[in-house]
């Protein structure tokens, strides 16, 4: 597991429509739990930006969120709406989490090594890209990793494959497929065209023999 995501907050008055009225630097989102209270605050928005772009699967980090500058709460993502059209973060659910009681949150997977299928013209498809799976917040994985480096073209990935950490479990199907190694596409070659035969000139003499 790598460190906890440190994060400050900020209590909000302004809720719902009045969100607006906020400034641009500051993105509303709420913290809640089973014993927390939900709470309106807002968080530095290029900091969270900055988490989104370098922490990749944000839903799996667990964030020490500090509010106010004293009270601090374990929380995860828990979801984020954005703008329709320019697609930027407009809220965020922060869930105040039990380090004691397990929690679901997808993570994705991760494929490693140098496949002999794919060396060979093969392409590695992926159907699935990421999986649910149950830990306690600490144990939490950031992703599931796979080794294809003995994969062969036509060979397959199931979710039963994979191996979680310890203290993680896997909640898929064991058999829902999630990846294989499918041929090299080959182009068909079209049939080369017949040369027409050159038409006969009317009224032209045959040739004298």
């Amino acid at each position: 597991m790598a460190d906890n995501i440190a994060m400050t907050a900020t209590t909000r008055e302004t809720v719902g429509k009045a969100n607006r009225r906020l400034d641009h630097a500051q993105l509303p989102a709420v913290v809640y739990g089973a014993a927390v209270k939900a709470l309106p605050v807002s968080v530095d928005r290029h900091a969270f930006g900055q988490v989104l772009a370098h922490e990749g699967n944000i839903s799996s980090k667990l964030i020490d969120l500090t509010i106010d500058g004293g009270r601090s709460l374990h929380v995860v993502v828990k979801g984020m709406q954005h703008d329709p059209l320019k697609g930027y973060v407009q809220h965020v659910d922060f869930w105040a989490v039990n380090m004691r009681r397990a929690i679901q949150t997808t993570v994705p997977i991760h494929f490693e090594g140098d496949a002999p299928g794919v060396r060979v013209g093969g392409v590695l498809m992926h159907s699935v890209q990421h999986i649910n799976v149950e830990a306690l917040p600490g144990k939490l994985p950031e992703a599931l990793t796979f080794d294809v480096s003995t994969m062969e073209i036509g060979d397959t990935v199931h979710v039963r494959d994979l191996v979680a950490p310890e203290g993680a479990t896997i909640l898929d199907d064991p058999d829902e497929l999630v990846a294989t190694i499918v041929p090299p596409v080959v182009e068909e070659e079209e049939p080369a065209e017949e040369i027409a035969a050159e038409p006969e000139l009317i009224g032209a003499k045959p040739d004298e023999e």
